[in-house]
């Protein structure tokens, strides 16, 4: 019960800053919208955003650990306040500071879902889909991109998650386990899911024959 009340609220509150920081937003008051954030911030994560883009965001993770398991629903607070922020600063016209907020917020909205955040709880997945766009044009950490093809095999966004598989081939990093563990469950697909996810069952043949060649020769 505690902890359904402090989600109602937090959505509430979230809701009415949101539409606030849009009208100040609008009149190009930035000072005043990263304020309404910040208060926000303090009042129901205990942080504010000096500190908050302080730490990694392995740190920011470890502060919403509880016996070893996340919160979940906090670190996807904190995520749509960090998402927030960054589009402040996005309409300010300040693109670094943006884009650092709009890395940062994904990470922790991929993290969340990942530990069981609801999903329709603050709207993740558009969201999630909003930051992908504004981060379009960069290469993601590693360790984001991991969760992110985790999510979006999740979500049958199948082609997609073979994209994501291979921007982590091209960095360097050792999915070999995760590309085959990724073919052999889509070719457990049916024809008409593998459509849906983007990806023929035709396709998915051959990319799962053109990944053992690649691993052979790697």
């Amino acid at each position: 019960m505690f902890r359904r009340d402090y989600i109602v609220r937090m959505i509430e509150d979230m809701t009415a800053m949101v539409a606030k920081v849009m009208t100040l937003k609008q009149e190009k008051k930035t000072t005043e919208a990263l304020w309404e954030v910040d208060e926000l911030l303090i009042r129901h994560f205990r942080l504010n955003s000096r500190l908050l883009n302080s730490l990694s965001v392995e740190d920011i993770i470890d502060m919403y650990l509880l016996g070893g398991v996340v919160e979940s629903d906090k670190l996807q607070g904190v995520a749509r306040l960090l998402k927030e922020e960054g589009q402040i600063y996005a309409a300010a016209g300040n693109q670094d500071a943006a884009l650092f907020r709009a890395m940062r917020s994904l990470h922790l909205f991929l993290y969340a879902d990942l530990h069981g955040a609801e999903r329709e709880l603050l709207q993740m997945p558009a969201d999630i889909d909003e930051l992908l766009i504004e981060t379009q044009a960069y290469r993601l950490p590693a360790k984001t991109e991991r969760l992110l093809l985790t999510y979006l095999e999740s979500i049958g966004r199948y082609a997609k998650a073979e994209d994501s598989l291979y921007r982590l081939w091209e960095q360097g990093e050792n999915v070999a386990r995760e590309g085959k563990e990724l073919y052999d469950r889509l070719l457990l697909k049916s024809p008409e899911e593998l459509e849906l996810g983007g990806l023929p069952a035709q396709e998915v043949r051959e990319g799962s024959d053109e990944w053992e060649r690649r691993l052979q020769f790697h």
